[in-house]
C-alpha cells in the first residue's frame, strides 16, 4: 500500500490485478500536484486500474473524471449512486476544473458484492456500509488488517452520554471485522 498526500486527503493506492486500486482523490485542481506524487512514488497513471471514493465530498472525488477518461475505471457502490453529482455545484461554484463524473460508465456493485469483485481483482477484503459521515459513505476493510473508514469520526467522539446511535452502528461494523489498523482520510 502506498499512502499519498498532495492536498488536504489521505489517498491510497492499493496493489490489485492490473496495477493498484485507488482509494480517495482530492479536490479538483490538484492533477499536477496528483502527478507529481505518484512519480515520486514511481507509479504512472496507467498503473491504477480502479478508483473508490469513500463518499462524494469534494475533498474526495475532484479527480476522477480526468482519471477516468486516462483509462481507470471507477467502482461506484449501489449506495452511491444518488450522490456521485453532490460536489459538482462546489466545484461550479469555486471555478475549478471539473467535468462531472460520468457514473454510466462506472462498475456498479452493492457493498453485499464487494468482496467477490475484490477478490477478483486481487484483494482481500470488502467494502462495508458507514453511513454516519454521510448516507453515500463507506469503508474498505481489507482482509490483512487495514481499514480505511475515510471521514468516519474516530471511536473517541463516541460519548456514552450522547446518543450517536448510527455512529456506534458504524464502528461495530467496522470493528466486528477485527482491524489492526485503522486508517483515515485526513489524519496521519
Amino acid at each position: 500500500m502506498i499512502r499519498l498526500r498532495y492536498g488536504n486527503t489521505n489517498t491510497f493506492l492499493i496493489p490489485c490485478s492490473g496495477g493498484y486500486l485507488l482509494l480517495d482523490t482530492d479536490y479538483a485542481g490538484t492533477l499536477p500536484a496528483f502527478y507529481r506524487a505518484i512519480k515520486q512514488a514511481g507509479v504512472k497513471v496507467s498503473d491504477i486500474a480502479w478508483v473508490l471514493a469513500t463518499h462524494y465530498h469534494p475533498d474526495h472525488v475532484g479527480l476522477i473524471p480526468e482519471l477516468m477518461k486516462q483509462g481507470v475505471k471507477l467502482l461506484l457502490i449501489d449506495t452511491q449512486k444518488d450522490f456521485v453529482h453532490f460536489s459538482d455545484y462546489i466545484f461550479a461554484r469555486d471555478r475549478l476544473p471539473f467535468e462531472p463524473i460520468d457514473e454510466t460508465k462506472a462498475t456498479m456493485i452493492s457493498c453485499e458484492e464487494s468482496r467477490g469483485l475484490l477478490s477478483r481483482i486481487g484483494i482481500g477484503g470488502e467494502i462495508i456500509p458507514t453511513p454516519s459521515h454521510s448516507p453515500d459513505s463507506v469503508s474498505l476493510a481489507m482482509d490483512s488488517g487495514e481499514c480505511f473508514v475515510g471521514d468516519l469520526q474516530p471511536k473517541e467522539y463516541m460519548d456514552a452520554d450522547e446518543k450517536n446511535d448510527a455512529l456506534k452502528a458504524d464502528w461495530t461494523r467496522v470493528m466486528n471485522l477485527h482491524p489492526k489498523r485503522i486508517l483515515y482520510a485526513h489524519a496521519n
